[in-house]
């Protein structure tokens, strides 16, 4: 199957959903599949780069997320590359510039579109004007109108799922949570992050990996901290990230004198996150506005328990404590970590490790979107010749 994937966020940039495309795209190509990444330009790849079956299209930072990029034309060019690599399928990943182009492509070649809808929008509306100019109901009509017309949705978690039917979308909807690329993340460390970071290899660590945001709620884990450093007094928290609120929370770090017990070590490169979580006892993350928790299987991947904010998402991948906790409230976050630091147990069975890496694993993801795609091009064929027989 020949299969053409619309973002607008795609490596060298680091996000969840870079990290999603690229491991559905990897996997699928493993299935014997062509898939075809169109994107925006980003300043970190030379021009004239050649990149195998990536196409890249004129983009400016996009207004409010500068570190993501919006593409201003590719139109045509992207109907002429889908024409002659011979697309079976659209699926976009964006519901900006390259989601339209995708739809757009669709439509000229007649050949089906689906979409995955990555980001509960409502969580990031203080974003835009401090929350004054949009509302939720802005973005139940934006999203009605971009999937208007489209011939599928994937929902990351159930959560995604009850959104979008609260929303009111009618088109066919599949629940796939996505997978990790578990070889990746677990292949030979070129280097020792511990060494690096001039942390002993017998001091407690605590890893959170995400973007540096507010929504990730980091402030919340350092608050408890002070509380975790008083029993064990050498711990470490690494924070691993980058993002608008480095600087607000590195104040913080400096009002309750936890500077000897965190470190900030910006964006992590891909091939090195692995190594990262390996090095960690715990992973946390307070994050409340999770689609896909992608870090917690990414984590879990890695042979690394988590303690994490308790989402419909986890309800399926932590269903056994020796896989992590889950908390709502900031004392049974520290709760949770400090159980497992008196433990001194935070190695996850092989046995059952294996069977869960079986469910998150990018296979399993792969194969359950291709079963998607072809449903689809099926259903979207038998409604053309429908169309087509009411028209004779």
């Amino acid at each position: 199957m020949n299969i053409g994937i619309f973002t607008d966020t795609y490596f060298p940039q680091i996000s969840g959903v870079a990290t999603s495309i690229k491991t559905l795209k990897d996997a699928l190509e493993e299935q014997g599949h062509n898939v075809f990444i169109f994107t925006t330009t980003d300043p970190h790849v030379k021009k004239g780069t050649i990149e195998a079956n990536v196409f890249r299209f004129s983009s400016v930072p996009f207004i409010s997320f500068t570190d993501r990029r919006v593409a201003f034309r590719g139109f045509f060019e992207a109907t002429k590359v889908a024409r002659e690599v011979k697309l079976d399928v659209v699926h976009t990943q964006t519901e900006f510039a390259l989601g339209m182009i995708g739809k757009y492509v669709a439509h000229q070649l007649k050949i089906p579109a689906i979409h995955t809808y990555h980001t509960m929008y409502e969580d990031y509306l203080h974003y835009v004007l401090n929350g004054h100019l949009l509302r939720p109901y802005h973005v139940k009509q934006f999203t009605n109108v971009y999937l208007k017309n489209m011939d599928g949705v994937i929902a990351p978690s159930k959560r995604v799922e009850a959104l979008l039917k609260r929303y009111g979308v009618s088109i066919p909807l599949r629940v796939i949570p996505t997978g990790v690329d578990v070889k990746s993340l677990n292949k030979p460390a070129t280097h020792d992050v511990r060494h690096e970071l001039g942390i002993a290899p017998d001091v407690p660590v605590l890893l959170t990996l995400s973007r540096i945001a507010g929504e990730k709620k980091i402030n919340r884990i350092l608050n408890v901290m002070p509380e975790i450093v008083d029993e064990f007094p050498n711990v470490q928290l690494v924070i691993a990230g980058d993002g608008p609120d480095v600087e607000i929370l590195q104040e913080q770090v400096e009002r309750l004198t936890l500077e000897d017990n965190v470190q900030f070590v910006g964006d992590v490169p891909h091939d090195d996150v692995g190594a990262f979580y390996k090095m960690a006892n715990l992973f946390v993350s307070a994050s409340d506005t999770e689609t896909q928790g992608l870090t917690y299987i990414e984590a879990l991947a890695a042979g690394t328990k988590c303690v994490v904010y308790d989402t419909e998402y986890t309800e399926n991948v932590f269903d056994n404590p020796c896989f992590g906790k889950v908390f709502t409230r900031p004392s049974e976050m520290r709760d949770a970590i400090l159980s497992y630091l008196r433990e001194n147990q935070t190695e996850i069975p092989p046995d059952k490790l294996k069977a869960k890496m079986k469910q998150i694993s990018a296979e399993r993801f792969a194969s359950e979107v291709h079963q998607f795609y072809k449903e689809v091009i099926e259903n979207y064929q038998e409604e053309r010749e429908e169309d087509s027989n009411d028209k004779n």
